[in-house]
């Protein structure tokens, strides 16, 4: 189906951007910059269908020389010396039908702002094997007319000058209602309020004209009366992280999961509420009808109903009993891994399993008599792995430079579920001088090296220097 997008921004100087560059890789083509002497060449830039230059009236100019006089114009270091605004274009059309309607908007905005447009019209990046081996998830599709998989995000790039232009191609004063700081003061709709209606207009207008069923709609999910939580803009780097298969997804890219996961089940509950329903009716105009017993088919429907009651509920349990054994099972197995691998480290070699001590007293028959810590009532020691993997943990953090990677690991190890070892992981970090977030105290700093390193006295052997928060050196 089609989908609608359309995105404004600024091409300005403070961030190092400019005219003859955007311009140059739009386009496809080179472009010399005039002011800085820098030469913009995107020749070899894959996907550029089409690009051409409009000025007010249907007339054109040469783009480089155009955009040259543009940088030129603009004195200010900090000058916004073009606009883009960037739209999606169907699928459901071709290659023709697509290009005349960018160049339809193109031109219609150039007349309606008295400014010059630059229309690139880019074709949908290519899908190979190993971008689907790397990611599954990304859409993708097959060309009817090449053969060829991409992912169908045919768009336009419409790059206007940020003054106004007369036909004749001569360069006039700042267009004051493309800039949303004039339109805010003056109370107006700006650019991109203004725009979104129009382009979803004439895209509906190219549908219908093609003969498409499917439609799009400029307004958000609260103007439309829809209580779908909306995805969040990734951004290139992001996008790119997702498509190349990166383990270590985003902020935004986990929070649009998350928000896909929740859109699809509030989709399912209210499909099977709208079944549920059906039914419902269908049993009460069974009920209504001649020869049926009334009280029977009062029975029949609220035994269907506690029995539709009953198998959510159990679904439900369902799913919570499967979340909670995978969140122990992984917890277990980490935990387990984790003690094992400290263990070899202090050892050497893995732990022989030997038989628990009471199994042994049980079959032999002797029960073992009380010992003065059982009588006494005094606090037994913390088990052994316990105090090994606090001390490991405490030695992982002195060997991280950042705070915000100590902070991290210190919550992530105060999840664990044994409480001993959040004890002894608590007086691990008093005793080295590192703070609950991460901060170090004044004579710790981060170790740089080998985490298992000691010396003979029980120091560090690669940083014999590093003391605790008194003075004293850290016991390894």
């Amino acid at each position: 189906m089609a989908v609608y997008h359309l995105r404004v921004k600024p091409i300005q100087r403070s961030k190092k951007r400019h005219a003859t560059a955007a311009a140059a890789y739009r386009a496809g083509v080179c472009i010399v910059d005039e002011r800085t002497g820098k030469k913009h060449d995107y020749r070899h830039k894959m996907g550029v269908l089409g690009a051409e230059l409009c000025l007010p009236g249907g007339g054109t100019e040469e783009r480089a020389a155009f955009w040259n006089r543009v940088e030129h114009h603009h004195r200010r270091k900090d000058a916004v010396v073009a606009r883009e605004i960037e739209v999606s274009l169907p699928r459901e059309l071709n290659d023709g039908q697509r290009w005349e309607l960018a160049m339809t908007y193109a031109h219609e905005l150039a007349g309606r702002y008295g400014v010059a447009v630059d229309a690139a019209f880019h074709a949908p990046r290519p899908v190979s094997d190993k971008d689907l081996e790397l990611n599954p998830e990304q859409f993708h599709m097959i060309d009817p007319d090449t053969g060829h998989r991409h992912n169908g995000n045919w768009h336009c790039h419409l790059l206007f000058s940020a003054c106004h232009v007369e036909p004749d191609g001569t360069l006039g004063k700042k267009c004051v209602e493309l800039d949303p700081i004039h339109c805010r003061r003056r109370k107006i709709l700006n650019l991109t309020q203004r725009e979104r209606s129009r382009w979803a207009e004439l895209q509906n207008r190219a549908l219908e004209r093609a003969g498409a069923a499917c439609r799009v709609d400029h307004r958000s999910y609260v103007d439309r009366g829809n209580d779908r939580v909306p995805t969040v803009h990734l951004g290139g780097y992001a996008a790119r992280m997702r498509r190349d298969g990166t383990p270590q997804l985003s902020e935004q890219a986990m929070l649009n999961r998350e928000i896909v996961a929740t859109n699809n089940e509030v989709w399912r509950l209210r499909e099977q509420a709208r079944r549920e329903r059906i039914e419902e009716r269908e049993l009460k105009a069974w009920i209504k009808q001649p020869g049926v017993c009334s009280a029977s088919g009062r029975i029949i429907l609220e035994s269907r109903m506690m029995d539709s009651i009953e198998r959510s509920y159990l679904l439900s349990q369902q799913i919570e009993e499967e979340e909670r054994s995978s969140v122990r099972q992984s917890r277990a197995d980490f935990q387990h891994s984790q003690v094992t691998d400290e263990q070899i480290e202090l050892t050497g070699s893995r732990p022989a399993t030997e038989e628990p001590e009471s199994a042994s007293e049980m079959r032999s028959g002797e029960y073992p008599a009380p010992t003065p810590a059982r009588l006494t009532g005094s606090v037994p020691e913390p088990p052994r792995d316990a105090q090994v993997r606090a001390k490991l943990a405490v030695r992982r953090l002195l060997c991280m430079v950042e705070q915000i990677d100590r902070a991290a690991a210190i919550r992530e190890a105060m999840l664990d579920p044994d409480d001993r070892f959040a004890e002894v992981f608590q007086e691990q970090l008093l005793e080295v001088g590192i703070g609950a977030h991460g901060e170090l105290s004044h004579g710790a700093r981060p170790s740089q090296g080998d985490e298992l390193g000691e010396s003979a006295d029980g120091t560090s052997a690669e940083h014999p220097g590093l003391t605790r928060a008194d003075g004293a050196p850290v016991k390894r």
